[in-house]
């Protein structure tokens, strides 16, 4: 029987999240991988949101690496998170459900991670 684990929500300014990639250019590449840089701005704030949301719900006292948390989508158009690395073999006995949303200049994720 599974449970949850945890369960984050974050929620960032579209316009200063702009700010921050113009203040700190390499932040692009620190926090996204190449695929997900390409993407228009309110897609990369709700992954930002996303990663944030990720730590939340595992409790994340230490920082991880974000590039080990890339996000795709499937098929059906849903988001996913695409672990790797250490993130991977971290989160390889939960299930980690993500839904992201941008409108009106906000970004919000939310992810639940569940036990398997």
């Amino acid at each position: 029987m599974s449970s949850i684990f945890g369960i984050g929500i974050d929620v960032v300014n579209i316009d200063r999240f702009q700010e921050s990639l113009d203040r700190t250019p390499g932040l692009l590449t620190r926090i996204f991988t190449p695929t997900e840089a390409t993407l228009p701005l309110s897609s990369l704030a709700a992954r930002f949101a996303a990663r944030e949301a990720l730590a939340k719900a595992l409790n994340a006292k230490a920082p991880f690496n974000w590039l080990e948390a890339g996000i795709i989508n499937e098929p059906s158009g849903k988001p996913a998170f695409n672990f790797s690395g250490e993130m991977a073999k971290r989160l390889h006995e939960f299930n980690v459900h993500l839904t992201l949303s941008h409108d009106a200049g906000i970004a919000s994720a939310m992810v639940i991670v569940e036990n398997k």
